[in-house]
């Protein structure tokens, strides 16, 4: 008996249904039920695999039943028997989604090989649930954190991108989310599932990206001592980013070019035409419309990359998105560091919105994952950020003890104090100083509130 399968068998007649149930029992588990309000009761409590039922019954007909049993959060396969003259009724049923019928007299062997049939299709059906679930945990991040007109128009773009085959090229900044987007494009593609190859053209000398793009036979240079597969043909089926595409030499574009016009390409080294099947994204925080005019890119390749253009906004244009986007890493690092923090004080949050995130997004993560670390309170507040995020002046601090020059400094503080209302923020800006330095002389003069 295959003790993990179990079979619920439905049928008001007392002699078929038990029939039935003897006729199974040697290789499942069975329950018996004379109607279908007591299989939804079994079903209820009761870890059941198929149903198998009467399509004619009182109280509650089987395409009833049926019904019923697809609304459950865990839908099951169905067989139906039925009696010549309900066939047409068994038709309808499957159009429900019944997996198959079988007509009165009941032969145990077919129906044996349906039953077998049926659980087979639900393990395969399962298995790929979980197989997609997998894929999908295994994916990169793809959330596009930010609420402000340009991070919706982006999102916007990205989708209606993902569902063509277009070729897309993204400017932006250093750390502005390019990456991010071109996953967000693959991973909404009709390509989703194939292969997804990145690459640095600025990562590798101009006779090595050839190699690594195009790949090289055996002995086409010194050390090729045997074939090598380029990026081009295991993204084959998939989709090819090329990240720094501003920095990819003269004579590799003449080939990307081709293979552009063509979707052909030879190794290096070699005389035989390969054609692949691809989706090109390329990505670069350079300008390539000026290259173009300083003659160091390809005009006619720029136009072929262009076919779609996205631009990253910097973080600075951006700044409604700061706080979602600290909120957002705040509990991603707290989760990774297993530190527990609530927050980050309104001082903090100000700093952050002020300052202007020249690494933009990266820059932040880093700064929101430093801050994470090195809070002691459960808190991001102003001794646990970089010290770069305050105001950076020259600190008016001396190595004296004592003396006037101390007195009239705390003098100054307190002063500046007493005119902002204690608001330290101001009260920095306002002595040139960092916040950070200004907390540590109101300790050192005993200034607290």
């Amino acid at each position: 008996m295959e003790n993990n399968i179990s079979i619920l068998v439905v049928d008001d007649d007392q002699i078929t249904r038990q029939t039935l149930s003897m006729s199974l029992e040697d290789d499942y588990n069975t329950f018996t039920a004379e109607n279908g309000r007591e299989a939804l009761e079994i079903l209820g409590r009761e870890e059941i695999d198929l149903v198998l039922s009467d399509l004619d019954m009182p109280t509650m007909s089987g395409l009833e039943l049926l019904a019923e049993i697809n609304n459950l959060e865990n839908s099951l396969p169905v067989i139906f028997i039925t009696g010549q003259g309900t066939i047409e009724t068994a038709v309808q049923a499957m159009k429900m989604g019944a997996y198959d019928y079988i007509t009165k007299p009941v032969n145990v062997d077919r129906l044996m090989l349906v039953i077998e049939k049926t659980l087979e299709n639900k393990r395969l059906k399962e298995e790929n649930i979980f197989l997609k679930k997998r894929i999908k945990e295994s994916q990169p991040d793809l959330n596009l954190v930010g609420n402000s007109p340009e991070m919706r128009r982006i999102t916007e773009l990205a989708t209606q991108i993902g569902a063509t085959k277009a070729t897309v090229l993204i400017e932006g900044e250093s750390g502005t989310g390019k990456e991010l987007i071109t996953n967000v494009i693959h991973y909404s593609s009709p390509v989703a599932h194939g292969p997804f190859i990145k690459v640095n053209c600025s990562a590798f000398a101009e006779g090595v990206l050839e190699s690594e793009l195009f790949g090289h036979e055996k002995g086409a240079f010194t050390g090729a001592v045997s074939t090598k597969k380029g990026r081009f043909e295991l993204a084959d089926g998939g989709t090819l980013f090329l990240d720094e595409i501003g920095d990819m030499p003269m004579s590799i574009q003449v080939k990307m070019l081709r293979f552009l016009q063509e979707k052909t390409f030879e190794r290096v080294g070699g005389s035989k035409t390969f054609k692949v099947d691809i989706r090109i994204i390329s990505a670069t925080n350079k300008n390539l419309e000026q290259l173009v005019k300083e003659e160091k890119f390809r005009e006619d390749l720029y136009y072929r990359l262009r076919v779609v253009k996205l631009e990253m906004p910097p973080l600075r244009r951006r700044r409604e998105d700061i706080r979602p986007l600290v909120e957002n890493y705040i509990r991603k690092f707290s989760d990774l560091h297993g530190k527990p923090i609530s927050g980050i004080t309104d001082e903090v949050l100000q700093l952050m919105k002020d300052y202007n995130w020249p690494g933009n997004i990266r820059e932040l993560i880093n700064c929101i994952e430093s801050a994470v670390v090195m809070s002691r309170s459960g808190v991001i507040d102003i001794e646990s950020i970089p010290e770069y995020l305050t105001y950076k002046t020259v600190d008016i601090d001396t190595d004296m003890e004592g003396g006037l020059l101390q007195q009239l400094e705390r003098n100054a503080i307190t002063e500046v104090l007493n005119e902002t209302g204690g608001d330290k923020t101001k009260t920095a800006k306002r002595l040139g100083i960092g916040l950070r330095t200004l907390y540590r002389k109101i300790e050192k003069y005993g200034l607290e509130d």
